[in-house]
């Protein structure tokens, strides 16, 4: 089945934000030779769906502003969204989101995005088995590139609590 691209229109049944030959000049113009290297276009498309999903998955409660429609598949396009203070069209999906999918989608390539993760080990013990696990080893998996790339179209504080300080 062809991939179907969110332009910012609203495409019924988008499942992507950047089509295979985007991603692949994308790839391309920064010397990834591993996204060449792919065998098939369906497979590409295959690497873009799953970096959609994984998108929709870690961003969807972070992005800045609200769904153009609610009934839109993917979170692009989005109205509300202020960038350096100017406000994003409601009516495109930025360049960044499209490179950040391009990015997820060659990741995507070589190894699952949103792995089944366990706690770190700290110690382990052969004799009489013992194991100590690292109370702060992380819960999911982190893109420190892709989220910097992202970030601009992040709520402030990346969605979490924030605090300030008030001084009397």
């Amino acid at each position: 089945m062809a991939l179907i691209v969110e332009d910012g229109s609203i495409v019924t049944g988008a499942e992507s934000y950047i089509s295979v030959a985007d991603a692949s000049t994308y790839h391309s113009n920064r010397g990834n030779t591993a996204w060449a290297s792919l065998s098939t276009d369906a497979i590409r498309e295959q690497c873009l769906r799953k970096a959609t999903d994984f998108m929709r998955q870690a961003y969807r409660s972070r992005w800045q502003g609200y769904k153009v429609n609610e009934d839109q598949a993917l979170d692009w396009p989005r109205y509300g969204v202020e960038v350096e203070g100017y406000a994003v069209d409601s009516d495109i999906v930025p360049t960044e989101i499209k490179n950040a999918c391009a990015e997820l989608a060659l990741k995507a390539s070589s190894a699952d995005l949103n792995p089944d993760l366990t706690q770190g080990v700290l110690s382990e013990q052969v004799g009489s088995i013992s194991v100590t696990y690292d109370k702060n080893s992380p819960q999911r998996t982190r893109y420190a590139a892709i989220d910097a790339m992202l970030s601009p179209y992040l709520k402030a504080g990346g969605g979490g609590c924030s605090m300030g300080l008030i001084r009397s």
